[in-house]
């Protein structure tokens, strides 16, 4: 079997998505002999990498973010020819733009089977915005038009994996026909319990006694950092000295970021992390994990800081929730920073140690790699076997 991952969701920094193709690779180089992996992306040149088993098509393509480094793949009869060039048995579509029509379309030239994964709950983040800028009735009007759109092309796959049941229901509410709910997972034998690195929280400049927050994702508006950021403004005037944040990521926000870490003082900013072995470190290094996100249509970065045995903190309300093997009793209730301050403050009134420990128990006991592509891989057989009919 040839598989052929196409995305736009990929950059030398991004997060979730980066992940899941990666140890999709890793899947089939360590467990289906004989089977190859080819990725498609977009990148600052044309060309290509790798070996007999897994390759890594770039196409030279436009930033759109100089932070997260994600870029517009225009040079679409490119993507046609390494479909013609490889031949995939199947094609997996991970993002909701102009690469997934052309998926559709070559799969449809080509007699290949194409199959969507929904990353990202886009139309939320759009609905989010227009609600700030318009009428109730426009509002509307755009809610509707994103429901057909993603009903539209969602439908011309063979089926939808979805990361959550819930939003898998979803979908089907506004019409798409066929999903399937499938869990990530994590390198439990990455991320698992440990004491942190040698010398990390000195590295970082966290001074004795804080208690140490960490945020891992993109510095962007849809990830609510907003929130976080106001958050930890208010938990600094409320106890000036007591808390200092890591952040380990990039994005648009990044001069917010910087205007916190000059005004708080307690602050450290690491723009990315390439290395899991060296992200399991900063998990271990924290005391809480803090996830502002309100949209998350799965939330990788929770399951691994659980695996590394640090409990979570967030907002209630995401298709996130059901991942959280920690008591969510003192989460934020409402999308408000002084909500999630008040969140972080009672979460220490627990017993994070034996909170952190049975998480990390739970996730490495129902989540893992393996587990989530064996069920992609035999959904990617059947899909075959019925094309091939």
């Amino acid at each position: 079997m040839k598989v052929c991952d196409l995305t736009q969701f990929y950059s030398p920094v991004s997060g979730g998505v980066r992940r899941y193709i990666a140890q999709k690779a890793e899947f089939v180089r360590a467990m289906r002999p004989g089977w190859q992996h080819v990725l498609v992306v977009p990148g600052e040149s044309t060309g290509m990498t790798g070996d007999d088993v897994c390759r890594t098509y770039t196409i030279a393509s436009p930033l759109v973010s100089r932070t997260s480094r994600y870029r517009m793949l225009l040079k679409l009869h490119l993507v046609e020819e390494v479909l013609e060039r490889e031949m995939p048995d199947i094609i997996e579509s991970g993002d909701p733009y102009q690469l997934s029509w052309k998926a559709v379309a070559s799969g449809r030239g080509l007699g290949i089977p194409v199959v969507g994964f929904y990353h990202s709950h886009f139309p939320e983040a759009l609905l989010r915005t227009v609600a700030k800028f318009t009428s109730p009735v426009f509002f509307q009007i755009a809610r509707d038009s994103a429901q057909r759109y993603v009903k539209t092309l969602y439908n011309h796959f063979r089926t939808t994996f979805v990361p959550s049941p819930a939003l898998a229901a979803l979908l089907a509410s506004w019409g798409v026909e066929r999903t399937e709910a499938i869990d990530l997972g994590v390198d439990t034998a990455i991320f698992c319990p440990g004491d942190p690195p040698p010398g990390l929280r000195e590295k970082l400049g966290i001074p004795d006694g804080c208690r140490v927050l960490l945020y891992v994702g993109r510095l962007a508006p849809e990830k609510n950092v907003g929130v976080l950021f106001s958050a930890f403004t208010e938990l600094s005037e409320r106890a000036p000295g007591r808390y200092h944040l890591v952040v380990v990521g990039d994005g648009t926000w990044r001069p917010h970021l910087l205007r916190l870490r000059e005004s708080t003082g307690h602050l450290s900013w690491v723009p990315y992390c390439s290395s899991p072995r060296e992200l399991a470190g900063f998990y271990r290094c924290a005391d809480l994990f803090v996830h502002p996100g309100i949209q998350e249509t799965f939330g990788l970065v929770t399951l691994e800081s659980q695996a590394c045995a640090t409990p979570v903190v967030g907002i209630r309300g995401s298709y996130m929730d059901r991942i959280i093997f920690s008591d969510q009793f003192h989460w934020a209730r409402e999308n408000s920073p002084r909500a999630l301050a008040d969140a972080i403050e009672s979460k220490f009134g627990s017993d994070l140690a034996a909170m952190g420990a049975a998480a990390s128990r739970a996730v490495r006991d129902r989540f893992s790699w393996n587990h989530a592509f064996e069920r992609i891989f035999s959904a990617y057989s059947r899909i075959i076997s019925e094309d091939r009919g």
